[in-house]
C-alpha cells in the first residue's frame, strides 16, 4: 500500500500561517476487518470495490446521476506557461501587473469572459484579501510561483459570526468589489444580507463558484485561527461551489470548517439540480472542527489531514460531509494520511467525522429525506491522535448518535445507502502508532 509522500506535520502552526513538515511514509498491514462494529463499520473487499476514485468522480456534474462520460481529471501543468496575469508584492517587478489577486482575476475577467482557460501566475510572498472567482467564468488557474506550496500565501480573517458591516469593510476596503465587476454579485450576496451575522460561507478566504478550477503550489489561510476561544467559529479558508476542481500541493490552513467542498447556485443558496466534483492530491489540510465538509463528491489522493488542538476544542472531527439522501457518493479518502498534534497524545482523541445533517432540528431527521453523509476512507494511515474503537461522532444539528450499517450474520447483504444508518465506512487502513 502507497502512502502519501506528503510529510507528516511536526512542526509550529502559527497566526503567521507556517506549517514545517516532516518526511515520511508507511507500509503496514491492516487489522480492519468486514464487517466491524456497529460503531466502527468496515467493508469487505467486494464493497470496497464499489467505491473508487473513478466511479466517484463519474457521478454528479449536471445532474445527480452517473454521467455517460466519466471525469478523468489532470493535475495542473504550468511549466513554461505564458501569462499577462501575474501578481506580486512590487509591481514591475518579474512581470508582476497586479497587486492582489483578486484585481488580477478581475482583468482577466474583463478581456476574456469565454473561452480558453486563464492562468494567473502569483510570485512568493503573502497576500491578504478576499479572492472570488465567479459562476461562468472561462477555467481559471491560481498558481504559485514559488518552490513550495508555502512560498504563497493567500490570507484573510473572517468568521461566520462576523456582521455584514464587518464583512464589507475586510473583503472590500479599497473597492476590490464594485459594481461591473464579475465577481461583484458574489459579493453583494453577503454584503447586503440584513441577518445578523454572514453565515459560514460567506467567511471564506477564497470562494469560487466557476467550473473548472485549478489551485496548485500555494497556501490558502482563514487567519482567524487561534485568535478565537474553543467555541463555535466557522471559518473557512477555501470554498468551492463549482465542477470539475482539481487541488494540487496546496496546503488548506485553518480551524473549523477550513474546507467548505460545496454546491450552491449564484443566489448563494443549495443547488439539487446538479452536483459538483473536486479532486485533491498531493495536499495538506489543517483544522480542528468539520473542517473537510460538504455536500460535494471529493476525492482526496494523497492528502495529510493534520488535527490540531491548540484552541481546545471539545470534540475536533475532521470530516463532515452533507450528501443528498439520493447521491450514491460523497466523499473518498485514499492513500492519504491522517494524524495529529501532541494535544491527542492522552486521553483525549479526535474523531475522523461526523454527519452534517444541514439545517435539521435536534431529532428531527428523516430518512430517505434528510442527507446522509457518505464517506470513506480507505488505504490510508492514521495515528494514535483517533478514537480508534468510536471514530464518528453524532451528526451535527440533528445529534443523532452513529449508527453503522452491521449484518445480524454472515449470510446476510447489508445495503450500503440504508437511509437508517450512516454511511462513514473504513477499509484496509493502518494504524500507524500503536495506542498508549
Amino acid at each position: 500500500m502507497k502512502i502519501s509522500t506528503l510529510s507528516r506535520a511536526c512542526a509550529v502552526l502559527s497566526a503567521g500561517l507556517f506549517l514545517a513538515a516532516c518526511s515520511s511514509s508507511h507500509e503496514g498491514k491492516s487489522s480492519q476487518v468486514a464487517p466491524g462494529t456497529a460503531s466502527l463499520p468496515v467493508l469487505t473487499a467486494d464493497e470496497a470495490a464499489n467505491f473508487t476514485a473513478k466511479k466517484y468522480l463519474a457521478f454528479g456534474g449536471p445532474s445527480l446521476q452517473v454521467q455517460q462520460q466519466s471525469w478523468f481529471p489532470k493535475l495542473v501543468s504550468t511549466d513554461g506557461v505564458k501569462t499577462d496575469f501575474v501578481v506580486g508584492p512590487q509591481l514591475g517587478t518579474d512581470g508582476a501587473a497586479y497587486s492582489s489577486v483578486q484585481l488580477a482575476v478581475n482583468a482577466a475577467l474583463a478581456v476574456r469572459n469565454h473561452g480558453e482557460r486563464i492562468f494567473i501566475k502569483i510570485l512568493p510572498g503573502t497576500y491578504t484579501g478576499a479572492v472570488y472567482i465567479p459562476a461562468g467564468s472561462p477555467p481559471v488557474t491560481l498558481f504559485g510561483a514559488g518552490n513550495s506550496s508555502a512560498d504563497v500565501t493567500l490570507s484573510q480573517g473572517l468568521e461566520a459570526a462576523s456582521t455584514p458591516a464587518t464583512y464589507r469593510s475586510t473583503v472590500s476596503p479599497n473597492g476590490q468589489f464594485l459594481p461591473g465587476d464579475r465577481a461583484n454579485y458574489m459579493f453583494r450576496n453577503c454584503a447586503t444580507q440584513t441577518t445578523e451575522t454572514i453565515g459560514t460561507g460567506c467567511s471564506a478566504t477564497v470562494w469560487s463558484q466557476s467550473n473548472g478550477l485549478q489551485l496548485q503550489n500555494l497556501t490558502i489561510g482563514n487567519a482567524l485561527l487561534d485568535t478565537v476561544d474553543a467555541g463555535d467559529h466557522s471559518a473557512v479558508a477555501l470554498r468551492t461551489d463549482g465542477d470539475n476542481v482539481v487541488i494540487d500541493n496546496v496546503r488548506l490552513i485553518g480551524r473549523q470548517n477550513t474546507f467548505m467542498v460545496n454546491t450552491a447556485n449564484i443566489h448563494n443558496e443549495t443547488d439539487n439540480k446538479r452536483y459538483s466534483r473536486a479532486y485533491v492530491h498531493n495536499s495538506l489540510i489543517v483544522g480542528d472542527v468539520d473542517y473537510v465538509f460538504g455536500r460535494a463528491v471529493a476525492v482526496f489522493d494523497h492528502v495529510e489531514f493534520h488535527t490540531v488542538s491548540s484552541r481546545g476544542v471539545k470534540e475536533a472531527s475532521i470530516f463532515a460531509p452533507n450528501t443528498p439522501a439520493n447521491a450514491p457518493y460523497g466523499f473518498l479518502v485514499t492513500d492519504s494520511n491522517l494524524t495529529g498534534d501532541r494535544g491527542f497524545e492522552q486521553a483525549a482523541k479526535a474523531k475522523m467525522g461526523r454527519a452534517w445533517d444541514e439545517g435539521v432540528a435536534q431529532g428531527g431527521y428523516v430518512p430517505g429525506t434528510t442527507p446522509n453523509s457518505q464517506l470513506v476512507i480507505r488505504d490510508s494511515n492514521f495515528d494514535n491522535s483517533y478514537d480508534q474503537m468510536n471514530p464518528w461522532g453524532a451528526a451535527a444539528f440533528s445529534g443523532r448518535p452513529f449508527a453503522g450499517n452491521v449484518p445480524k450474520d454472515e449470510k446476510q447483504q447489508r445495503d450500503l445507502n440504508d437511509p437508517n444508518f450512516n454511511r462513514l465506512w473504513q477499509y484496509n487502513n493502518v494504524l500507524t502508532q500503536p495506542a498508549k
